[in-house]
């Protein structure tokens, strides 16, 4: 998967903003402020992304996926570093979104969830 490729796949999620927040061109995307994936593209040519992952069965995804390791520069008990130039399939990634998503998604109040829904973007 390329960064065109991932990039416009974080942003057809519903209320997705993209953001530059740091010193360094790192793309955030946000749903409602809250950060649901970071694009890593400065880090040795090596394409990657953080994403949220469940705690309970975060450890056993690492283990069983050599692209996946705790999350560079976050909390290592809910994000991964996902590498995107590796052995992962591209349906498999998009799933490791969906699923950082959801996990931020569910935790809006259901006014900001109802006013995501119904918003415009498909």
């Amino acid at each position: 998967m390329d960064r065109n490729e991932i990039r416009e796949y974080l942003l057809s999620k519903k209320g997705v903003t993209e953001e530059t927040p740091f010193n360094i061109p790192v793309p955030v995307y946000k749903i409602a402020g809250k950060m649901y994936a970071l694009l890593n593209i400065h880090e040795a040519n090596r394409l990657s992304i953080n994403l949220k992952y469940p705690k309970e069965d975060i450890e056993a995804l690492r283990s069983a996926y050599h692209d996946i390791v705790p999350g560079y520069h976050m909390n290592k008990n809910n994000w991964n570093t996902v590498y995107l130039d590796g052995s992962l399939k591209d349906e498999f990634i998009r799933e490791l979104v969906d699923i950082s998503y959801q996990l931020i998604f569910q935790n809006l109040t259901k006014k900001k969830q109802n006013e995501i829904l119904n918003s415009s973007k498909d």
